[in-house]
């Protein structure tokens, strides 16, 4: 029998400290924290380039391989950290992206968003920290929060029809990180050309801005830094859940099957995509493009599946509550590092992919075209609502956060933060994240890890 939730702001309040501390304990011991190596990378890169006359892509970490990544976009964007001190831009990193966290969750709420009280608010933040790839994108001063607050203000502007400034978000995302590109095709598969034309039109923009600020820097990015995986880290690393991870792990270096498995999923993808745009389920298509991204991408590093939240508010929209509860569980429990050093024969294939399965498995029986009923016109609707599910999801009503018999009183609260959304719409590179493995000098790739692939610094 499931204990009934404290019904007084006292009790709430103790419950509220109670989770919070057993949150911290567990972020602080079981978890290693990742040092802001991601945010040194773009930090050092920035400082070299602007202070000592430095070339982007030719800075290292002291004692790495490891340098900046993204197009030359991202590094105009950081082009304020040049005026701040290392740990000042730590203390702005996170700051950042709680608020881009913030900017999120009040999307996803929709605009009941207060009827839910700091303790629907409190209990979704207790949640929301035990997420491997949330706690390592803080972790790391990763950009993907940052991203997914971009796209989803395309997501809401479409699912409410305002469709006038679609597609800004996407074309900035892209033009700072690859990935989200592929929310352009979504937009031509949904045939929504207009709010693909801005897209592209302002990603276009913004990588012609980093080449007028500096060209040889463009040149290089776009002629080899791009084609060269091996900057990012060992493609077979366990941090690896893409399906050019799960190849490389297997000792398949060939490109061209990693084609063909890219292609396949892709198809996948536009077939479902397209049925849920048509559908006005944009929170599933998005969803479903996000796992996309995630599986083709060469390298997808467990704390860029952030792209897969958008998932379980589909999955909570159609009633999946225990499923959801269930993939949420194991993306918070860091399994993959069980194979950290090995991960050989049929345990290792099927353990050391774990992350991998869920993205795959989603993305093939994700529910599409649910739309759910809007409560104040009993009409079926849809919004971009994503949810962010405990680790034991109770069998809620959308419409209420009290706990259904037998299941989590708790999680009962956390989830129905989100279970209203946005309102109706209209018909139409990194580390062992989490890890309980000692941090390698690169956290996203250690060169304990056996691979195919070696990391050679690209030409000075």
């Amino acid at each position: 029998m499931t204990p009934a939730l404290p019904r007084t702001d006292r009790g709430r309040l103790l419950l509220v400290l109670a989770l919070a501390a057993v949150v911290a304990v567990f972020t602080a011991t079981v978890p290693l924290l990742r040092d802001w190596f991601d945010l040194r990378v773009y930090y050092g890169s920035i400082d070299s380039w602007v202070h000592h006359g430095g070339r982007i892509y030719d800075y290292r970490v002291p004692g790495t391989t490891y340098g900046f990544t993204y197009p030359p976009f991202a590094a105009v964007v950081m082009l304020p950290m040049a005026l701040l001190d290392l740990r000042t831009a730590i203390a702005a990193a996170l700051l950042l992206n709680l608020a881009a966290l913030a900017v999120v969750l009040r999307l996803l709420a929709g605009p009941d968003w207060r009827r839910h009280g700091w303790y629907g608010w409190a209990l979704t933040a207790c949640v929301l920290a035990l997420f491997e790839p949330l706690r390592d994108t803080f972790s790391f001063g990763q950009v993907n929060l940052l991203l997914l607050a971009l796209v989803l203000t395309d997501a809401t502007l479409l699912a409410g029809g305002r469709t006038r400034w679609a597609g800004i978000g996407i074309g900035l995302a892209a033009a700072i990180k690859l990935t989200p590109a592929l929310f352009i095709g979504l937009l031509l598969v949904a045939g929504r050309r207009r709010a693909a034309a801005v897209a592209t039109a302002v990603a276009l923009a913004a990588t012609a801005v980093a080449a007028l600020v500096d060209p040889d820097a463009s040149r290089f990015y776009w002629t080899e830094a791009l084609w060269d995986t091996n900057r990012v880290g060992h493609l077979g690393y366990v941090s690896n859940q893409s399906v050019q991870g799960i190849l490389a792990r297997l000792g398949e270096p060939d490109r061209a099957v990693w084609a063909s498995v890219a292609l396949l999923v892709l198809a996948v993808w536009a077939l479902r995509a397209r049925r849920a745009a048509h559908a006005g389920d944009w929170t599933a298509a998005f969803a479903l493009t996000g796992l996309a991204a995630c599986l083709v991408s060469p390298i997808t590093w467990v704390h860029h599946l952030v792209w897969l939240l958008p998932s379980f508010a589909v999955l909570i929209r159609a009633g999946h509550l225990r499923i959801a509860g269930a993939l949420y569980a194991v993306l918070c429990t860091s399994v993959v590092w069980l194979w950290f050093d090995d991960a050989s024969g049929v345990a290792g294939f099927l353990g050391s992919n774990t992350y991998a399965w869920i993205t795959l498995g989603l993305l093939l029986w994700l529910p599409v075209g649910q739309l759910r009923p809007d409560p104040r016109t009993g009409s079926r609707s849809t919004s971009t609502t994503i949810v962010t599910p405990s680790p034991v999801a109770p069998a809620i009503s959308p419409a209420s956060v009290q706990p259904a018999p037998g299941s989590s009183g708790t999680a009962a609260a956390a989830a129905g933060v989100f279970a209203d959304g946005l309102g109706a719409g209209r018909q139409a590179s990194s580390e062992p994240t989490a890890s309980t493995r000692p941090a390698a000098p690169k956290p996203q790739s250690s060169s304990e890890r056996a691979s195919s692939y070696t990391v050679d610094p690209p030409p000075s």
